[in-house]
C-alpha cells in the first residue's frame, strides 16, 4: 500500500472509529433501554404521557419553550439542580424512552422543568404564567402566550378553566378569557413532567 493509500485508509478509519463511539453506540444503548420496575408499587417506569400531554409536547417544541428552559437535572458533582429541589436524583436516559425528541434545553434563562408537575400541580397557576407571566413572577422576562387563550361571552355557567384574574387584565364584564385547546395541551404536558420515581441507575443522594 503506497503512502496515499495508508492516509486514505486512516483518515477512514478515525472517523470510522469517533462515529462508532459518538453515534453508533449511544444510538444503540439507547434503543435498547426500558422500563424499570418500582420495587416498591410495581409500577413500570418512567410511564408514557396520556394522550393530552403527548399533544402538549408538540406545542411545547412549537413555542421554543426549549430555548429558555432545560429538562436536564445535574448530578450533585455537577452542579446544584438537586439543592435548588429541581429533582431529587439526577437524571438518566432511561428517563427519555417515550420522548421522541429530548429537550436538554439550550440555556436556563428560566428555572429546570424536569418536575415542573411535581413542584406545581395547580393548572390555574399555569394558565396565568402562559397567559402574563408577570401576575406570578413580577420580575421575569419571560413572553406572554396569548395567542394559547381566547377571550369568550359567558353562557350560563363561567367555564371551569377560565382565567381568575384581577385587575387591568381581567376581561369585561360578562366575558370570560379561556385556554385554547392547545393551551390545554400545553398545561397538560407541563403538569405530566414528573421524574419522582426511582431508577437503579440514577438512586437519590444521600442527604
Amino acid at each position: 500500500m503506497n503512502r496515499l493509500g495508508k492516509l486514505v485508509f486512516g483518515v477512514f478509519a478515525a472517523f470510522g472509529i469517533a462515529w462508532t463511539g459518538l453515534v453508533a453506540y449511544p444510538i444503540l444503548t439507547f434503543a435498547g433501554l426500558k422500563q424499570a420496575t418500582d420495587e416498591a408499587s410495581g409500577d413500570l417506569v418512567p410511564p408514557p404521557k396520556p394522550g393530552v400531554a403527548e399533544q402538549g409536547y408538540h406545542v411545547y417544541a412549537a413555542n421554543g419553550c426549549v430555548y429558555c428552559h432545560s429538562q436536564y437535572v445535574r448530578d450533585p458533582a455537577e452542579g446544584a439542580d438537586i439543592d435548588r429541589k429541581w429533582g431529587k436524583r439526577r437524571t438518566v436516559a432511561r428517563d427519555y424512552i417515550f420522548d421522541r425528541h429530548v429537550f436538554l434545553g439550550n440555556s436556563r434563562s428560566g428555572a429546570d422543568l424536569t418536575n415542573l408537575g411535581v413542584r406545581q400541580t395547580d393548572a390555574q397557576w399555569y394558565y396565568r404564567e402562559l397567559y402574563s407571566p408577570r401576575l406570578v413572577h413580577p420580575e421575569t422576562t419571560m413572553p406572554a402566550y396569548r395567542w394559547l387563550f381566547r377571550t369568550q361571552k359567558i353562557s350560563g355557567q363561567a367555564s371551569d378553566d377560565a382565567l381568575k384574574i384581577e385587575g387591568p387584565e381581567s376581561p369585561a364584564a360578562g366575558f370570560e378569557i379561556v385556554p385554547t385547546a392547545q393551551g390545554k395541551a400545553l398545561v397538560a404536558y407541563l403538569l405530566s413532567l414528573k421524574r419522582d420515581y426511582p431508577l437503579p441507575e440514577a438512586p437519590e443522594p444521600a442527604q
